[in-house]
């Protein structure tokens, strides 16, 4: 039987902060790395103090563009995230399945809500 893998995201970033996109690459890397060989692994919280959806967009939602929503549920478990922050952690999930479903739509829905906003710049 294969042995669960635990990725602490507090040892992978160094800090109770978890906020920069940057920061949730680097999960996103190990995550990729383990799921791809085909292991078990579990996202420990422990001692995350701060989270962002941009941190939690690059660590979790990007794996849903390289990996089926069944093999990341089936992989990939989490553990010792605050209530607040697993809500988050929900709704990032959530925007990253319909994202990743069609994402020229999702992309043409975001420019049209936006508009020519940014064109002057």
């Amino acid at each position: 039987m294969q042995k669960d893998i635990t990725i602490s995201i507090f040892e992978v970033v160094g800090s109770p902060l978890c906020v920069a996109s940057s920061d949730g690459q680097k999960v996103y890397e190990r995550l990729a790395k383990v799921i791809k060989e085909g292991a078990n692994v579990i996202l420990s919280f422990y001692n995350v103090s701060t989270l962002t959806s941009a941190f939690l967009n690059a660590a979790i939602g990007q794996l849903y563009g390289e990996f089926s929503e069944e093999q990341i549920r089936s992989s990939l478990k989490v553990k010792d995230i605050q209530p607040d922050d697993l809500a988050l952690l929900k709704r990032v999930v959530e925007t990253a399945k319909q994202y990743f479903k069609d994402p020229q739509r999702f992309d043409q829905a975001v420019q049209d809500t936006l508009g020519d906003e940014d064109s002057g710049l």
